[in-house]
């Protein structure tokens, strides 16, 4: 793979991620793609080795499971791989009256969109502030400007990755590492059926 130009790229197998990762191979860089699904990892990879002539590497992983990202660094830094650009893009939404909907699905969603995102910019975070160099790039939404009646714990998640981001950013404003939050409309995506 080549090491000085590779993105990590989470819910890679369909919608924005998947648009990310055309991009980042079309301009030459070799991918570390990850969702739940192997067989739209393994498709995506096939593709986009063929058209551009980039290397991509498949990690199948449930990220909202606690163990996940630990487990995707380990993975990664196995493989001898540097990450250069982390694109946090995983994410899931649901709709509905808070006390009515399924805890568990809360739950989920809660782990996948905040927790997993946090714990895969700490884990990569310090290899990029020991060589000074690095971008993130975390899927917010413009759901995390306001408050959301009916996606309460959704909206409330987007701010978490809105603000986060923006702390962050600002604690490395003196390296030559950056943060940003992407804060996309609604995208017509298989995010409304999975929500």
């Amino acid at each position: 793979m080549n090491t000085s130009k590779i993105a990590l790229i989470t819910g890679a197998s369909t919608g924005i991620g998947k648009e990310l990762a055309h991009i980042h191979a079309e301009k030459g860089g070799d991918l570390v793609i990850i969702a739940r699904s192997n067989d739209k990892l393994n498709a995506l990879k096939n593709d986009l080795e063929e058209k551009y002539s980039v290397k991509l590497m498949v990690i199948a992983k449930d990220l909202s499971l606690p163990e996940a990202p630990k487990e995707i660094y380990e993975e990664v830094k196995a493989a001898g791989l540097e990450v250069d650009y982390l694109i946090n893009n995983a994410g899931f939404g649901g709709r509905g009256k808070f006390h009515e909907r399924k805890w568990e699905s809360d739950l989920t969603m809660i782990n996948l969109n905040v927790l997993a995102l946090t714990a895969l910019t700490r884990f990569f975070l310090p290899d990029f502030v020991k060589r000074n160099s690095g971008r993130i790039l975390n899927v917010s939404s413009t759901a995390s400007l306001m408050p959301g009646p009916l996606q309460a714990v959704y909206y409330a998640t987007k701010a978490y990755v809105t603000y986060f981001s923006n702390a962050i950013a600002e604690e490395l404003y003196d390296t030559n590492i950056t943060v940003t939050a992407l804060l996309p409309g609604a995208t017509e995506t298989e995010f409304a059926r999975t929500s």
